[in-house]
């Protein structure tokens, strides 16, 4: 219940005004000794004492990350949400310097981009010095105006997450914003004009015109003249400026163009080192590409010679092996023929079948005589039963 955002306030940026801290150091600050001590049920009017009471500002430190006083008011604002009129009055205080910078953390947080811009600019005039608590828990020196200057240039303070606003010169160039005028602008100009008419006039006593000084000279020259003199007052306008009021806007911009240039001077050495460097790295890349080129030739053709090596190797060895198995089916065979001259048999086939062991003789006898003569036998047994076979199914017997 402690935790929870006023019924009655409003949506900022389109969601609820605790969600713009992060939801990582929301928790933190919820388990704090701080909010649940001196934070619990503070109301608008309340919450003024508890910031007069600061002695710095800072997001969390430590090791567990612990958050600062500041940073659980700032929380405790978006929670109960005063009314603008509370957050201007905080900005306006210049006797406490804390509520000050707090009510300005607070609007740069709520506010549209013209408030922020109305409200915090005048706050660059605040020169006055603040403790910062870094996230090491030690405390470092800053400004007023340097802290107005972190949350208007920035993206994130005090370990919270800012909302984009927009540019200065965007909004002089839609007409929402004045050009902006210095405080000190207005003493300037009226020192300038002193000056200006502490110098004497020579004039004519009979017509009272001025006296013409230059006459004879040409109008181009006038001009260069004029220009000449035109800039040299407003480099000496500046100068003077600068050292009579010290502005930090000033210094800010001309500390700012001469990093320009010298940031623009390293970016020429980064950009001339990195084309040498991408030029020495091609021609490196392109001698080992000619390198990897000869040595995957050079792989190549030594893999086809042992390619070539392997196939005579395959062939000699499939021939050798094809002849070896020649010999050994050569080999069986005269084995199976050997056994098979040799008659071997069974004892029972021989008992049984007497006829069988004369066949053979019978057939060498026959081969004996066709070789003796072409004329076969009549009264060979194999002529007769034949014919016979022949006789019995109606064909005439053999010649």
């Amino acid at each position: 219940m402690a935790n929870r955002t006023d019924p009655l306030a409003k949506s900022i940026h389109g969601t609820n005004p605790q969600n713009l801290v992060e939801k990582i150091v929301r928790s933190k600050i919820y388990q704090s000794t701080y909010w649940k001590e001196q934070c619990f049920g503070l109301t608008a009017e309340t919450l003024v004492d508890k910031a007069m009471e600061l002695d710095h500002t800072g997001g969390t430190y430590g090791g567990n990350r612990k958050p600062t006083p500041f940073l659980c008011l700032a929380l405790k604002m978006l929670q109960i949400q005063p009314d603008k009129d509370i957050v201007v009055e905080f900005i306006k205080n210049e006797d406490y310097k804390y509520v000050r910078v707090l009510g300005a953390f607070y609007l740069r947080l709520t506010g549209t981009v013209a408030d922020v811009y109305q409200y915090l600019e005048p706050l660059y005039n605040d020169y006055r010095k603040i403790r910062h608590k870094l996230s090491d828990g030690q405390f470092t020196l800053t400004h007023v105006d340097e802290f107005i200057d972190e949350l208007l240039t920035k993206d994130y303070s005090c370990d919270t997450a800012l909302p984009r606003i927009q540019k200065r010169w965007v909004l002089e160039a839609s007409g929402t914003l004045e050009p902006r005028r210095s405080a000190l602008e207005d003493d300037f100009e009226e020192e300038e004009e002193d000056k200006e008419e502490e110098q004497p006039m020579e004039i004519d006593e009979p017509n009272g015109r001025e006296k013409d000084n230059h006459r004879g000279r040409s109008p181009a020259r006038e001009r260069d003249r004029d220009r000449d003199r035109d800039r040299d007052r407003k480099h000496e306008r500046h100068h003077r400026y600068a050292a009579l009021c010290g502005d930090r806007d000033y210094d800010r911009d001309r500390d700012h163009d001469r990093e320009y240039g010298r940031g623009r001077e390293r970016d020429r050495d980064r950009d001339r080192e990195r084309d040498r460097n991408r030029d020495r790295d091609r021609d490196r890349h392109r001698l080992r590409d000619d390198d990897y080129s000869r040595d995957r030739d050079r792989d190549r053709e030594r893999d086809g010679r042992e390619r070539e090596r392997r196939d005579r190797d395959r062939g000699r060895h499939r021939s050798r092996s094809r002849s070896r198995d020649r010999r050994d089916r050569d080999r069986e065979d005269g084995e199976y023929r050997r056994r098979r001259g040799r008659g071997s048999a069974s004892p029972r086939g021989r008992g049984e079948d007497g006829a069988t062991r004369e066949e053979p003789k019978r057939k060498k006898e026959k081969k004996e005589k066709k070789g003796e003569g072409n004329a076969p036998d009549p009264n060979d047994p194999e002529i007769i039963e034949m014919n016979k076979l022949r006789a019995s199914l109606g064909l005439k017997p053999l010649k």
